[in-house]
């Protein structure tokens, strides 16, 4: 959503913050009126400017002179008419919303600051709603920037987070934590405000793992230099899904059964090796994952970023290695935990 207090500080200084400045300004202006005409002292003339601004009837403090009647009339009228400004606003606050929508505003900037290990999806478009709804499906944090207010309303009302706003602006990015996400995903709608999202996001988190949308060929290179690490291509990878579709549908079948959420008994999974891990330095037939855990190793991404298809059973794992592996969810889950080096693990 937009930022709901966005403008809000002009808004407070018109509504609340001036009648909370008349209130105070009748007070101070009303006691020390009455200890310069009566000359009292400045409790009796507090008192004094309390119960004339509140009209609660009680007796003077001291009998008055014309003078001082004459103030009490002043101060009478200017309280009341504080009083009056007060109560209209507030019931125009409760009508209009107004409460709710700080409230809200509130809710929403304290969610956005305890956002970490989440997702930025930059762009909300026919990309965008898919990873978002894939995202929400497997329960994993997110939140979407876009400039457009329809559809950020529409995250909202599918109960997730979103900014109305520009995704390549670094205030904006720093504002749905980029230092504390775990990855950005730019999807917005050109390639030119993608590779500016990317090197936007990349100056302010050289950690953080970026994956850019590209619509041409030419535009990979320039985004891959802005900083992005994956760069995908939604028309080339929907041609070759279609043409692995037509000459070999199994496997196909195979692995989208394995990286969707739908299925709920088998699952593929990316698991990071910690250097604590119980399992490093030991050969995969010793690691006994496949005993211990249910799963099945499908390849070791080695720190220097090759990749060992099918290991054989002498392949060793090493610390900062990744384990993309094959098993039930809650296999996958302990399995994560070990390799984490987390006490009480198998």
């Amino acid at each position: 959503m937009a930022d709901p207090e966005q403008g809000g500080r002009w808004t407070w200084a018109r509504g609340p913050g001036l009648a909370i400045a008349l209130f105070l300004f009748v007070v101070v202006g009303g006691t020390a009126g009455y200890m310069m005409i009566e000359e009292w002292s400045a409790w009796d003339a507090f008192y004094m400017t309390i119960i004339s601004v509140s009209t609660v009837g009680y007796r003077e403090v001291h009998p008055l002179t014309r003078y001082g009647e004459a103030w009490t009339v002043m101060v009478l009228v200017s309280g009341v008419g504080t009083l009056f400004y007060t109560a209209s606003l507030l019931i125009s606050l409760v009508v209009e919303g107004g409460f709710h929508r700080r409230w809200e505003g509130r809710r929403f900037n304290r969610m956005l600051d305890e956002l970490k290990q989440h997702f930025i999806i930059c762009g909300y478009g026919r990309i965008g709603s898919v990873i978002a709804e894939e995202f929400r499906r497997q329960g994993v944090p997110f939140v979407v920037v876009d400039r457009d207010a329809g559809r950020v309303r529409e995250v909202i009302s599918r109960g997730g987070l979103a900014v109305e706003a520009d995704a390549s602006r670094e205030e904006v990015l720093q504002r749905v934590g980029v230092g504390r996400a775990r990855g950005l995903i730019a999807a917005v709608g050109t390639d030119a405000e993608n590779v500016y999202t990317v090197l936007t996001a990349r100056g302010l988190n050289t950690g953080l793992f970026i994956v850019a949308r590209v619509e041409v060929e030419d535009a990979e290179s320039k985004v891959r230099r802005a900083g992005a690490d994956r760069v995908i291509s939604p028309y080339t990878l929907g041609g070759i899904q279609m043409a692995a579709t037509a000459l070999r549908p199994a496997v196909v079948d195979f692995m989208r059964l394995a990286t969707s959420s739908e299925r709920l008994d088998l699952a593929a999974e990316q698991v990071d090796v910690a250097p604590t891990a119980p399992f490093v330095g030991v050969a995969l037939r010793e690691a006994n994952l496949r005993q211990g855990y249910g799963v099945i190793v499908v390849a070791i991404k080695r720190q220097s970023g090759h990749m060992e298809f099918n290991p054989p059973p002498d392949a060793r794992i090493e610390a900062g290695d990744q384990l993309v592996v094959l098993g039930h969810p809650d296999q996958l889950k302990a399995l994560d935990a070990a390799a984490a080096g987390r006490p009480g693990t198998v």
